[in-house]
């Protein structure tokens, strides 16, 4: 069109940034009753669980009256356009009549504008509480929204991404009647950032200022007082808080994860703590074993030929923890995409267009940013057939599990309930209290440091950004080199992976984290040699090296006295792992403080 004839070719659309904060203006599904019937904008906050392929549709069309003796069956008189919160159906359609002479329409198709369009569900962030495996008591429903995306803001969400969305809500009829949002802008939401932690945390921390150590391994010792007594599965608990507070989207790499593999044999008590954990966080997921752990594809239910993807555990735990439960629930095939997820931190969607009617086919590729737990039983029947006599000293029997599998899991956790660490009697003794009052606090500790004070503390130490100092940052490397060199012999080569320094450095940056500092120093790439140490004998037996298995927790932390000796125990081990390095790390160079 050469130049502008009439009004109809003049088309304001008006992109809303913000609506007044009131209730009228909000729509939430998790409540009731749902007012979506106005033709008005309204709000709405939610997670993306699915999307579809991007599609065409009509965004204008010109219309001549069949008439031909009509003034109007030429021209622009009769242009159609798409608008916020109409159907498609309101642009083309085939009994439109003429205003001047009532006869019948015709589209002149030469004149057809088509435009992008994308279809998303999203669900409020209140509704993963049905995905944590943990009831608070509190009934409420939810349902997915779908949302249409359409021209500029095509491409705009990803899953597991939490949006605030801008709409129209419209009935669109599928098989069932269903309620959808013409969006008319998105703003992406950033996950709030905590002011600070409890007074009983912000004191413990100045009490134990003193020591390096001491702040984390009384947290480990009191955490989780609600599933298992304190001082007991300390070295679990370490290592579950340290993931918590390094599986994070603060920078947005793909590298901030620390998964955990562990072996017990009493997977009821841990499958408890590993449930109250992932509680704690807020996008933390147990997978549903009747569900998918990664992106599936199926048809769109809105008959427009797209191909829609739904998210899965792991999408839907982004920057969080995704508890899959017992390993031995999972299918082989499913085994083999979970250690080529945990290799790649990518999933890849592979959509066939001989399937789902398209010429062509498609793939579409998703960041995983999330940490995995799962944990293996010990004394499963099958295990108890196979078990390997010839195992070297300090290796575990991971003969059952895929050996790749055991090595893409950062943290090997042994957790023998019969060994000192584990008392059986102070477990037995907290399950009958719990059994006779299921909400009393059984301990002091429980009452200082509550649930939401871990909440609180987890999320304000997520957010801290830390750097290596230069010490930690050679010890890391040192022991890396060393550990790389002892472990490696002519047949098999090196038994420790590319990614293996990767998990060093998590570990150093979750200790620092959960110490509340900013900076690496070496107390924390101690803790992290020991914890991967430990990891390591488990996998392949011991070395030169030798680190017990109770190296970070050697006593049982009663009072100050045992916090002191083991302080002294880990200043020892220290200057092992320095000797260490300085014997087997070819071309590092050990700077001695006063140096």
């Amino acid at each position: 069109m050469g130049q502008l004839q009439t009004e109809n070719q003049i088309n304001i659309v008006l992109k809303l940034t913000h609506l007044p904060p009131l209730p009228s203006y909000s729509l939430d599904f998790c409540e009731f009753p749902h007012d979506y019937t106005s033709q008005r904008f309204y709000m709405m906050q939610g997670i993306v669980i699915a999307m579809t392929t991007v599609t065409k549709y009509t965004q204008g069309a010109r219309f001549l009256c069949s008439d031909e003796a009509c003034p109007l069956s030429k021209g622009f008189q009769y242009i159609r356009v798409h608008v916020p919160g109409a159907t498609e159906s309101a642009t083309i359609r085939n009994d439109f009549l003429c205003n001047l002479c009532s006869s019948s329409l015709q589209e002149d198709r030469k004149f057809r504008v088509l435009g992008d369009k994308q279809i998303v569900e999203i669900i409020p962030a209140k509704a993963l509480h049905a995905f944590q495996g943990y009831s608070n008591k509190q009934r409420f429903r939810f349902q997915s929204l779908t949302i249409f995306l359409r021209d500029e803001l095509v491409n705009k969400m990803n899953i597991g991404n939490e949006y605030k969305i801008i709409g129209i809500p419209t009935c669109v009829k599928t098989s069932q009647t269903s309620v959808c949002i013409e969006t008319n802008s998105i703003t992406f939401c950033n996950p709030k950032v905590p002011s600070g932690i409890s007074d009983s945390f912000r004191c413990l921390l100045s009490l134990t200022s003193s020591s390096c150590w001491k702040f984390t391994a009384i947290l480990a010792n009191i955490f989780a007082s609600q599933i298992v007594p304190p001082g007991t599965y300390n070295l679990l608990k370490l290592c579950l808080l340290m993931s918590l507070v390094q599986t994070s989207v603060r920078n947005k790499e793909l590298e901030d994860s620390l998964d955990i593999l562990i072996i017990t044999s009493d997977t009821l008590l841990v499958d408890r703590l590993l449930n109250f954990s992932i509680n704690l966080v807020p996008r933390g997921i147990r997978h549903p074993v009747s569900a998918e752990i990664f992106p599936t594809v199926s048809r769109n239910k809105y008959g427009t030929g797209a191909v829609s993807v739904q998210a899965g555990s792991a999408l839907l735990a982004k920057g969080s923890i995704c508890f899959i439960g017992d390993l031995a629930s999972h299918k082989k095939d499913k085994l083999e995409q979970l250690q080529s997820v945990m290799e790649s931190r990518s999933i890849t969607v592979y959509i066939s267009g001989k399937k789902f009617g398209d010429d062509i086919d498609q793939q579409m590729t998703f960041p995983v940013q999330c940490s995995f737990w799962s944990f293996v039983d010990l004394d499963s029947s099958s295990r108890r057939n196979t078990q390997k006599t010839n195992t070297l000293i300090g290796q575990m029997d991971c003969s059952l599990i895929p050996a790749n599998l055991v090595e893409a899991f950062g943290l090997l956790i042994n957790c023998n309930e019969s060994s000192p660490c584990h008392p059986f009697l102070s477990n037995v003794q907290h399950t009958l209290k719990k059994a006779i009052d299921p909400e009393g606090l059984l301990y002091v500790a429980s009452k200082q440091f509550t649930t939401e004070d871990f909440e609180k503390l987890l999320a304000f130490a997520k957010n801290l950004n830390v750097e290596f100092s230069l010490e930690a940052e050679r010890m890391i490397h040192g022991y890396y080199l060393a550990s790389r060199r002892i472990r490696t012999d002519s047949i098999c080569g090196s038994k420790l992976s590319s990614s293996a320094l990767k998990y060093l450095v998590s570990l150093s940056e979750a200790h620092a984290r959960l110490n509340l500092r900013t900076k690496v120093i070496k107390e924390d790439a101690l803790i992290a040699a020991l914890l991967f140490e430990t990891s390591l004998t488990l996998k392949y037996g011991a070395t030169v090296f030798c680190v017990a298995p109770n190296a970070v927790f050697p006593f049982e932390l009663y009072n100050e006295e045992y916090l002191e000796k083991r302080d002294i125990y880990l200043t020892q081990c220290q200057q092992q792992l320095l000797q260490f390095i300085a014997t087997y790390g070819p071309g590092t160079t050990i700077f001695a403080s006063d140096e």
